[in-house]
This record gives C-alpha cells, structure tokens and sequence, in this order.
C-alpha cells in the first residue's frame, strides 16, 4: 500500500471515528485477509510485476532484465528502481545508494533482493522449500528506540522451549507500537544482563520481531537484580530440563501442559498444516481452559452445541470472546462455519499430517521426504532410527526425534483417535522397498521444456531413483536440458550416461511415471 493512499485511508477512518491503521505493510496484509472481497476492494493496493508464475510454452525470455522490461511496455506495474549490476561492489554500491533513498521513495520497503540474471541459471539453481536459490534479500538494518522494561515472563513453547519475554513500555518502532519483545533463552538474558527497570535499546529483526538489542547500562537505576530463570514450569509446575549443551530450557510437562498444548493446537490447525480456518488464538485458549479439548485429536470430537455452549460461558466472563464474534457475528453461524472447517480437515495428506503432528525438527520439507519414502504413517512410526536416516534430509538427530515421538504412549493415543475420529489420507508404498530405479542416483541440470524440474525429481523418486544435486562417480546417470552447465562437463569427464529430454520422457513413460 502506497504511503500517500495508507494516509488517505486513515484520514478517513478518522474522519468516521473508527480506528486507524499502524503502517502500510500490516494494512496491506490485513485488506488481503478480508474475508469479504468488497472490503479488500475497497482499499487502495498496489502491485509491481517481477516474476512470471507457470507458463505454457515456456517463456522466451533469457535473463530476468529483459522480461521486466517487456512488462513495462505491455503496461504492467514494474518497480521504478529496479537496476543490473555486475560484482559485489556495484550490488553494494546498489544497496547503499537505495539505503540513502529509503525514506523518499512513495512505499515502505525494509532491503533488497538481489537475483541472478540469467533465467537458465534461476532454473539451475532451483529452490529450496520455498525460497529459490538464485535470490537473496540484503535488508537494511533496523530502526531502533530506547524504552523501559516494566516486566519479564516466561512463555512456554509447542515443544516445552520456554521464552523469556520483556513487557515493555509502549514505543513506536518503524511504525509499530511495541510492548512485547523477545529475549530468546537464558543465556542470552545474561549475557545482555536485562533486569527489570532497565532503559533498552529496541528494534523490530527484519522490520518484524520486536527484540532488545542491548541495556543502556549508564541509565540503570541502583538496587535491580538480575533475573533468574524458574526453575518449574510456570503453566504446569512441572520440572524444566535442558538437552545436552542446547541453550533453551523445556517444560518436561509433554502431554499435561496446558501451554504445549495450545501451542500444539495452534501448529496443528495453521495454514500449513491442516489449514482450520476460523479456529483462532482465542477459542484455542477457551477450548483447552474450559475444558473441551485435551490434545488435537479432541477438535474431531467437538460440536455445534460444545462451541455454543463454550460461548456462553465466555459470555459470562469465563474465558474470552474473540473479536469476530464480538463484532456480531451471529453465534451459530459461527459455530457451523468452524465445525466445517474442522470437518474440511479430516481429509488431508500424509506429508500434512506429520508436518502438523509438531514432531520436533520435522519441518515441511522433512514431512515430505518422510512421506515419500516410506509412503505410509505406520511405516515412519515403527521406522529404527537406522531406517529413518535413508529418508533424505533425515540425520542422527532428526530420527532420534522421530522415534521418540512415536515410541511415546500419549502420541501414540492421539494418532489411534485422529483415525477413529475421521481422520483420513492417502498412502503408497515407500520408495525404498520398490522402483526400477532403486538404487539409481540421478543428477538434473539445465531448463527442461515439458516438465518443471520438481516434477522430473519427483517423477524420479516415484521409480525408486535418488536425485542428488551433484555430480560424482556414485552417479547413475545425468539428465542435461538446454543450457546445461558444469554438471554436464563433469559427468562427460567421468564418462557418466547422459539423457537428454526426449529421453527422461521416454524412460519416465516406459515405467508409467
């Protein structure tokens, strides 16, 4: 959202008596979360065209420059200060001259992306997760203020971490009233030595995560001690314990925690995992408060007349009502509106399902390598830790993690309830009991025409192949597309086979992948 239009669509909620916006950034976040298009419409949004999504044929463009430049003279938005440099120094010199222009320019922006050029080379480098890797961000460093500490607490985590926390003073920072900021882990407290009472320095990590840079020393007031971390859990009263030379204290509580368990619930219902839509912060504090849900397993067991009555009781004063609802939302609307979505979830995918079961260190990437090569839940969850370490991106520790979770008896009771509450998803059989191509080591490079170069990775690991990123003389065989580059001289030094398009298509169909 452009400055001069978030300054008009404030002066008007003025003008109305409601309230105003904090910055354009969270404006322009929250009009696009709008669940009523006519809202989101209304706000003054702006885009600038940088990237192409999927495009059948293939694009014709070489190098990135050239495609922005075919956006402007079709009439597309593309940003004014977008540039080529060649070398550190003038990527740099780039960086500096844009850094001096910040608050000039008619939109917030909090760095630069530098990106390769060459469109071949983007398509080389490829992503990971979600991030390419022919990009990187170069941020500006962050705005800072000084405030007070008026108190720190400790918050519990999803997995036990437990958080110190300093409540701050209010203070704007780059547009934000901040009065929460986090001190990571015990060690960091005393290594910036933060006590109540103390003036900080503040500022928002990547124009984002409010955190205390460091305590103005010569401003500290005689008589404050240094804080001490607890030596229970302040939700559960349980122990806290550290894992070998980790830095982060735990709640030994798993299971009976009633912070873990919001936070469980929280991860499990997010986007990214099975994606409840309208199961809130506030009602996940209500449900595990009030009584109604244990563990997730009990969301696939609530009903109308529970969320009815829980509302009620928050009416009363038992517990909060969220804003939504609040606002008039009308209760049994709402309350069927969350039941289906609860009941939307119930049937997901596998890689989902592990991703939201919170198994420490098992992120999205993890959960879908796990998936496809062992191609069912029980499998991963009798897997040795042996077994999992064939999985990719899977080490010593990771599948101690794994194993631990399902060797314990509670997550063994939720998975056996999220199946006989409805809980279903499709499974297959693993990669590495079955494939023409078990064993093989597969090496992709260069643009292929017919097929993205996830999908031919996939498509490969589907017969059974290992698609590793290099090349070496364990290579089985190359797959070269158009402008393929080093690994191409490599395998051709080493005499590895090399296949062409035409001829990963023709093997791929032959197995019918």
């Amino acid at each position: 959202m452009p400055r001069a239009a978030f300054e008009l669509l404030n002066d008007g909620a003025r003008a109305r008596g409601e309230r105003t916006l904090a910055n354009p950034r969270n404006a322009a976040a929250g009009s696009i979360r709008q669940l009523d298009p006519a809202v989101a419409a209304s706000r003054p949004l702006a885009f600038f065209a940088y990237a192409l999504g999927r495009v059948e044929p293939a694009a014709k463009w070489l190098q990135h420059t050239d495609m922005l430049a075919d956006f402007r003279r079709y009439g597309l938005p593309v940003c004014p200060e977008a540039d080529r440099a060649t070398g550190v120094d003038a990527l740099l010199a780039y960086y500096q001259r844009i850094g001096a222009r910040r608050d000039a320019l008619p939109y917030d922006i909090d760095g630069v992306v530098y990106k390769v050029n060459d469109i071949a080379a983007q398509h080389e480098l490829g992503f990971v997760s979600r991030a390419p890797r022919w990009a990187i961000a170069h941020k500006f460093p962050a705005r800072e203020e000084q405030t007070v500490v008026e108190a720190i607490d400790v918050q519990v985590g999803r997995t036990g971490a437990m958080t110190p926390v300093a409540r701050l003073r209010p203070v704007q920072v780059a547009g934000v009233v901040v009065t929460n900021a986090t001190l990571h882990n015990e060690h960091e407290v005393r290594r910036k030595d933060v006590r109540v009472g103390d003036t900080v320095v503040v500022r928002r990590a990547g124009d984002v995560i409010p955190e205390v840079v460091a305590v103005v020393v010569e401003q500290r007031p005689d008589g404050l001690v240094p804080f001490e971390m607890p030596t229970a859990c302040p939700e559960c009263g349980s122990l806290l314990a550290r894992e070998g030379d980790e830095a982060v204290l735990r709640c030994t509580g798993t299971g009976v925690c009633p912070a873990q368990r919001k936070e469980s619930i929280r991860h499990f219902a997010s986007r990214r995992a099975m994606d409840i839509e309208g199961l809130g912060d506030a009602w996940i504090e209500n449900l595990v408060d009030l009584g109604y849900v244990q563990h997730v397993a009990d969301l696939y067991a609530l009903t109308i007349d529970d969320l009815l009555a829980m509302k009620r009781r928050a009416d009363e004063g038992v517990g909060v009502v969220p804003e939504t609802v609040k606002k008039g939302k009308v209760a049994s609307r709402w309350a069927e509106n969350l039941i289906a979505a609860i009941d939307r979830s119930r049937q997901t995918t596998l890689p989902r399902l592990l991703f939201a079961l919170g198994i420490r260190d098992v992120g999205e990437s993890t959960a879908k390598g796990l998936a496809r090569h062992f191609g069912a839940l029980d499998r991963i969850a009798s897997a040795s830790a042996a077994d999992l370490m064939t999985a990719p991106d899977v080490g010593p520790v990771v599948a101690s993690r794994i194993v631990a979770f399902f060797t314990a008896p509670h997550q063994r009771e939720v998975i056996d309830l999220l199946r006989a509450r409805g809980l279903h998803w499709e499974e297959g059989e693993p990669l590495a009991a079955a494939g023409p191509l078990l064993g093989k080591t597969v090496v992709l490079t260069g643009s292929l025409s017919g097929l993205t170069r996830d999908e031919a990775k996939q498509r490969l690991e589907t017969l059974g192949a290992k698609v590793s990123g290099s090349v070496s003389a364990k290579t089985s065989f190359v797959v070269a597309g158009t402008d393929a580059g080093s690994k191409l001289d490599k395998a051709l030094s080493l005499a590895i086979p090399v296949l062409d398009e035409a001829a990963l298509l023709a093997l791929l169909a032959e197995h019918g992948a």
